[in-house]
């Protein structure tokens, strides 16, 4: 079977984790989204802003972005002062830094085939500095010993370490629609001996479909996510947990499944989807049939209905102040704060029972008020 190049970096959290699924998933098409493409017009109006601010002449692609808009505007705007930042910092230390944008990054020494794009590569005598521009607001990224961003930095380190004497790398997520600039530093020494230690032997593995499956949080994003067997088994251990005696869990069982819970729901939905498609297909499962689901009634032509309404004599619209997400669009970031910022309050949230390593700081509780009594 011929060998193909899918050990990306973007995918490094979940085959450095689970080396098997790599191959695995390799023979599974991947649809994309309006997310995907989203994230992709947002990089292309980056890498124009910031090229235009370093004195280049880059052709504008707005007018053929298909996801364009205030927020997008607003947000490439961010990005690019906050790279001019650093880069100006960069010539405090040193005369003649390089500024690289979209810079194809080749780690092929430690991960076979290993190649990416850096956004933004920083390289200047003492420190090396990778920004990564993510657009996507789901889920908040954290540089902290980010795989990905250490890939992209061995790449870097690779051309350009005998040309400047790089000691420090700095890696930065700029991740600006959840309000979060995350940086790490870690020296060149610790991040060779990772490549070397971790990154380089689990890479042959997963290239070769090697190694023990493992499931995680890094199966959110796996392609074979829904059939996978591991992933089942290892969700399938709190299903088959014994719940007959004692009646009632105590405190220290409940503390023990909670950690599970999300990741059960999870998987849980994630087979329902599965099946349903596969149903959807042809496949036929003992016990079940596909049925149409509740729908609300709508108008065929509103319109037209506007229209006849407004002849009879009523009022056909509803009138109603924009939510804040829909105001920021239409003012865009900039002018929304400098118009709103005084009319804005933020209600507590309701309560949510969440890992110790949640950044969030703890509320306090009826036993903390008892306490403070």
């Amino acid at each position: 079977m011929p060998k193909h190049a899918y050990l990306s970096a973007s995918a490094s959290h979940r085959w450095l984790a689970c080396p098997p699924s790599a191959k695995l998933c390799a023979g599974i098409n991947d649809s994309g989204s309006p997310y995907a493409q989203q994230g992709t017009d947002a990089h292309a109006l980056c890498e124009y802003k910031v090229e235009k601010l370093l004195g280049r002449d880059p052709n504008d692609p707005t007018e053929n972005l298909t996801y364009f808009d205030a927020e997008m505007a607003d947000c490439t705007d961010e990005y690019a002062s906050y790279v001019m930042e650093q880069v100006n910092d960069a010539k405090q230390h040193c005369s003649d830094p390089l500024i690289l944008i979209e810079e194809k990054l080749d780690f092929s020494k430690w991960v076979p085939e290993g190649f990416g794009t850096g956004d933004c590569v920083i390289v200047a005598d003492d420190v090396l500095h990778i920004i990564d521009f993510k657009y996507g607001l789901g889920i908040l990224v954290d540089a902290t010993e980010n795989p990905q961003m250490m890939c992209y930095a061995l790449g870097a380190l690779d051309t350009f370490d005998g040309i400047y004497d790089i000691q420090t790398i700095r890696l930065t997520i700029f991740q600006p629609r959840r309000d979060n600039i995350s940086t790490y530093e870690i020296s060149k020494t610790d991040l060779m001996k990772w490549a070397e230690e971790i990154l380089k032997p689990t890479a042959e593995l997963a290239y070769n479909g090697e190694g023990e499956y493992n499931a995680g949080d890094h199966c959110q994003f796996c392609k074979a996510k829904a059939t996978c067997r591991k992933r089942a088994e290892h969700n399938l251990e709190l299903a088959q947990y014994d719940f007959d005696m004692p009646p009632n869990l105590d405190d220290a069982e409940i503390a023990a499944i909670l950690p599970r819970i999300d990741d059960l729901v999870a998987w849980a939905n994630d087979i329902k989807e599965y099946a349903l498609q596969q149903a959807l297909s042809g496949t036929e499962y003992p016990g079940f049939k596909v049925v149409e689901g509740k729908s609300n009634r709508k108008f065929t032509d509103e319109n037209a209905v506007a229209a006849v309404v407004a002849e009879a004599g009523f009022d056909p619209y509803e009138k109603k102040l924009l939510g804040i997400t829909a105001m920021t669009s239409l003012l865009g970031k900039k002018k929304f704060n400098e118009l709103l910022t005084g009319y804005i309050t933020k209600p507590q949230g309701k309560p949510a029972l969440v890992p110790e390593s949640d950044k969030r700081p703890a509320m306090n509780t009826a036993k903390d008020d008892f306490s403070e009594e």
